[in-house]
């Protein structure tokens, strides 16, 4: 649709050149509101998150498997933050892409690769979850920190080497106009990525934490049943009954990051119409938003990170807390 000026004038994107896409006219009222909520919202993230990473890389009684891909997953979103957001908060507003086609193929791969690697720190999660809750014997064998780092090193490389894979042959392709930064792949590579990085990852996950509550919800029961009897627990059973609340705590995470993902890539499948481009635009900044809010999560539910932000805002503090 082409917007124009008061003069009647169409504005381009680059008037000097003749395949220039054309921009979208805004006040500058507009423009102003869109800037300063969308900066609020990239620096609101980065804070957020950085304060994750602080308090777990920082405090060494935080160094356990869980909180290694709580971290991964934290790091994944401070980076949507600090370098997408504000990226795709200027290609939203100017309707125009003016960082050259180098940056447009790093900012793609960057995305996939943030995209892809939360979903597999998801996928860790309730793998560890899952162990912890349903085989607690083997879990401190099983899952230990260094083999935690390691997989999670693992998942960012592989992340890589898929969207590299995307993003390296579409970067040749013919723009349909010069001031566009947009994928283009074919259907059949869609279905493919939608199968790949959505659906098996999903199922996977839905399915674990179902097994996951059904063990939790049980162990509670006859936890709360030994209570009221009056007997004594023991150490195991108050450890399963702490690893059954984490695994409440992060079901609530992976549950909001589905909620924020599935309406966008059920319209990866829909026809490219003018009212599909607004509805993807919201539905992909709610995948965004999603970044800002696992931090907020982790504070409501979370006690060492309540305790853990009190002690770096205090800066007097947070060297005797180490």
């Amino acid at each position: 649709m082409a917007y124009e000026t008061e003069d009647h004038e169409t504005q381009y994107c680059f008037p000097a050149i003749n395949s220039s896409c054309i921009k979208t006219k805004r006040s500058t009222h507009e423009y102003n509101i869109m800037y300063v909520f969308f900066s609020l919202l990239s620096v609101w993230t980065v804070f957020l998150n950085l304060l994750v990473i602080i308090s777990i890389s920082h405090f060494k009684k935080l160094h356990t498997p869980t909180n290694m891909l709580i971290l991964s997953l934290a790091m994944a979103d401070l980076l949507v933050g600090l370098i997408v957001m504000p990226l795709e908060a200027i290609r939203l507003i100017e309707t125009c892409w003016y960082f050259g086609d180098t940056i447009c193929g790093l900012f793609l791969l960057i995305m996939g690769l943030l995209t892809c690697t939360s979903l597999s720190n998801l996928v860790l999660i309730a793998v560890d979850r899952y162990v912890a809750v349903c085989h607690p014997l083997v879990y401190p064998q099983k899952i230990t920190t260094t083999r935690t780092i390691i997989i999670i090193c693992v998942c960012w490389f592989c992340s890589s080497a898929y969207n590299f894979s995307i993003v390296i042959p579409t970067s040749q392709r013919k723009y349909t106009c010069y001031g566009e930064c947009t994928y283009m792949v074919t259907f059949v590579w869609k279905i493919t990525d939608l199968f790949l990085s959505f659906l098996f990852p999903c199922t996977f996950i839905i399915t674990l934490y179902l097994r996951i509550f059904y063990v939790a919800h049980h162990q509670v029961k006859v936890i709360n049943s030994l209570m009221r009897s009056g007997k004594h627990l023991t150490e195991g059973s108050v450890r399963r009954k702490s690893e059954s609340k984490a695994a409440l705590t992060l079901g609530i995470i992976v549950t909001v990051y589905l909620f924020c993902w599935i309406p966008l890539f059920s319209l990866s499948l829909t026809p490219n119409t003018s009212m599909t481009f607004v509805v993807a635009y919201f539905m992909l900044w709610m995948v965004y938003v999603n970044s800002a809010l696992n931090p907020l999560i982790y504070a409501i539910f979370y006690p060492w990170f309540r305790t853990s932000v009190k002690h770096i805002l205090n800066l007097s503090k947070i060297f005797k807390a180490a």
